[in-house]
């Protein structure tokens, strides 16, 4: 059982792999990996398909998810949106609409349980866990506060609609999967920050989140008379997105701060001089508080989600010269790589697979 435990694990954390390479890594001989996948495609969890030919030598095959194999659920919830989706062995994910709701949060709620039940009545036994990734302060299955949806103390438990839950906030959920499958993968700390409506972020050991609720959104970095909806001041949240580049515009702050965000950037983009100014003046102040987190983290990469790394993209050199100036002039000489994150707009929903797989592997070679 050990050794097929190992072998999925490393399919699942290396997709594509071959036979030949992964029974190498594990130290299997070929007999035991033939023995081994033979278990594991008898149970559904693994299959292979064959290689591409390398020429000379013995031909391999590649490991892949079995056809009939699990999968588990994926719920991701933003701002203004959420979709459904499935993930499998290997991590990845089927495409799925995001639908645009109304903030709500027993319609939210009742829209994506339904689309829950559906997709197990549509995959039947297939389905053995669901994952949600939220835009939310997280304990359990509870948001404890989500100040984009203006929701506090609000249960997620019907989601799993009978199956094993868990429930993340999507920018740590984003870092894990940068963690694992990204830009920050092979770094023993690694620091992720998205910047959607504020700013979310973890720290990540050996691709692990560090311990605790990392509001890195709400540490004081900005201007102490700006009030945050989550009902402190000054937080950095607010002078970084769409709503510090409304206030810089003289424009009331915008129903959605992502969408409005991304017209500025356009503006500025197109030549507009006051919108050049608006994002100029959110990379400062991204810059500034990333800066202040090199010095109390000490990580060896930063990679940078959603606005963020637009802001990198199109206010680099502001966005550096902050980061230079908030770090330690020791620092500065060695700062570690501050890089887009590597997946994108996907990677809080492939973070909430991983951490459900992390539970579910282990379990799924038992009990099959």
């Amino acid at each position: 059982m050990p050794a097929a435990l190992d072998l999925l694990r490393f399919a699942h954390a290396h997709p594509g792999v071959t036979r030949a390479e992964a029974a190498a890594r594990l130290g299997l001989s070929s007999g035991s990996a033939t023995e081994v996948m033979g278990r594991l495609r008898a149970a559904r969890l693994l299959g292979e398909v064959a290689a591409p030919s390398a020429g000379r030598g013995r031909p391999t095959t590649v490991l892949v998810p079995h056809p009939e194999g699990p999968l588990v659920a994926v719920v991701e919830l933003t701002h203004a949106t959420w979709r459904v989706t499935t993930a499998a062995v290997g991590g990845a994910l089927d495409p799925a609409p995001a639908r645009r709701h109304g903030g709500d949060a027993a319609t939210v709620l009742g829209e994506i349980a339904d689309a829950v039940r559906a997709l197990r009545a549509e995959r039947a036994e297939r389905v053995v866990a669901v994952a949600a990734c939220v835009p939310a302060t997280v304990r359990g299955t509870t948001v404890v506060q989500a100040a984009t949806l203006n929701w506090r103390d609000v249960d997620l438990g019907g989601l799993g609609c009978g199956l094993p839950l868990t429930v993340g906030n999507d920018a740590a959920l984003a870092g894990v999967a940068e963690a694992r499958r990204g830009a920050a993968r092979g770094h023993a700390v690694a620091l992720h920050l998205t910047v959607e409506v504020g700013v979310g972020g973890v720290v990540l050991i050996d691709g692990a989140p560090a311990p605790g609720a990392a509001e890195f959104g709400h540490v004081p970095f900005g201007d102490p008379a700006l009030a945050c909806p989550c009902g402190a001041s000054g937080c950095w949240d607010v002078t970084v997105d769409g709503r510090a580049m409304a206030r810089s515009l003289g424009r009331p702050a915008p129903a959605d701060p992502r969408a409005f965000a991304g017209e500025v950037l356009a503006a500025a983009q197109a030549g507009d001089g006051a919108a050049r100014a608006a994002v100029h003046g959110a990379a400062e102040a991204f810059g500034r508080g990333v800066g202040a987190l090199l010095n109390a983290l000490d990580p060896a990469v930063v990679t940078l989600g959603g606005l963020g790394a637009d802001l990198l993209a199109s206010a680099g050199d502001v966005f550096s010269a902050a980061v230079r100036r908030a770090a330690m002039a020791w620092r500065r000489d060695a700062l570690p790589p501050i890089v887009p994150a590597g997946l994108g707009a996907l990677g809080p929903s492939i973070g909430a697979a991983e951490s459900a797989f992390a539970v579910l592997l282990e379990d799924l070679v038992t009990r099959r």
